[in-house]
């Protein structure tokens, strides 16, 4: 099964994508400045982007209106009529050499995302990965906040099982994505294993769940999005023309088209002919339905 560029966006690293089942759009970002938010309509071909003051990383839409997105340093409410992003919580403040990157909403509306040592310069070039300085977050409504997990060198794949029950979560680095048992009322992971090993595809970077329970890994190096089944077997492999392919989430009015971002960063000019597409974001239907993606409720 092969996916296809949706958009020709080349994305310096193309991240954090989400479908706004209730407005029928999908927004995703890239990470690196001079970074970037995308909103596309797919049914009318409508893309609009809006230059961010720095770096943004993981979002999701907020129940009042706008969106809820991490950032280099902080967390941040940002509304797309003004085009303004305020800062409402900066919970490593004391880290100025972290920033934040993966996140996503649970369906009970807190927003998780984690952090990490930032590596990614101001002129959008690769710096080294020395300390696992990231920690888990969870944002409560409230805006409140709790760590969940610490130790951490770049922090991805947060989604949900479809009965609230088991949460994903990885340290891209060590290759394995871990399944945590989720308490859905007090928001709290537990009995962290891992699903299946290390698999010769890549890293896991982004994924999503469908609604019959699979985990799709986005494969940094890998090119290509894996199928999990919830016992660690792989059940389907979609190849992606192109090797970093980095978060993915299922749209479109039946949900059952998946899209994905990509990266063409910190790539040789070698890389690059080689990967022309890089950058681009894709789509696919793979024969499965994904769940609405889950708003803040704050």
């Amino acid at each position: 099964m092969k996916a296809e560029m949706a958009l020709d966006v080349r994305d310096h690293l193309g991240e954090g994508v989400f479908w706004d089942h209730q407005d029928q759009v999908l927004w995703w970002l890239n990470v690196p400045m001079p970074s970037k938010l995308h909103r596309f309509d797919p049914a009318i071909g409508d893309h609009k982007v809006w230059e961010m003051p720095e770096m943004i990383t993981s979002m999701s839409v907020r129940d009042k209106g706008g969106l809820i997105i991490a950032s280099h340093h902080g967390i941040n409410f940002f509304d797309p009529k003004n085009g303004q992003l305020e800062r409402v919580l900066e919970p490593e403040k004391h880290l100025p050499g972290n920033r934040f990157n993966d996140g996503a909403c649970d369906r009970q509306g807190r927003f998780w995302v984690g952090s990490m040592q930032n590596n990614i310069s101001a002129d959008a070039k690769n710096m080294p990965l020395e300390v696992s300085s990231g920690r888990l977050y969870r944002i409560n409504p409230d805006l409140s906040f709790q760590s969940m997990e610490e130790g951490i060198m770049v922090s991805n794949t947060l989604c949900w099982s479809p009965d609230n029950s088991t949460f994903y979560f990885t340290d891209t680095v060590t290759g394995v994505i871990r399944a945590y048992d989720f308490d859905k009322a007090f928001g709290t992971i537990s009995n962290p294993r891992p699903l299946g090993g290390p698999e010769q595809r890549g890293y896991p970077d982004g994924s999503t769940v469908d609604a019959a329970g699979g985990i799709w890994s986005c494969r940094w190096e890998g090119g290509c999005v894996i199928r999990f089944l919830p016992n660690g077997l792989v059940n389907l492999i979609v190849e992606v023309p192109v090797s970093r392919v980095t978060s993915c989430t299922f749209g479109g009015p039946e949900l059952d088209t998946l899209f994905i971002t990509t990266a063409r960063w910190d790539m040789s000019d070698e890389e690059l002919n080689e990967n022309p597409q890089a950058g681009g974001l894709f789509k696919v239907k793979p024969g499965f339905k994904g769940l609405p993606d889950a708003r803040f409720a704050g």
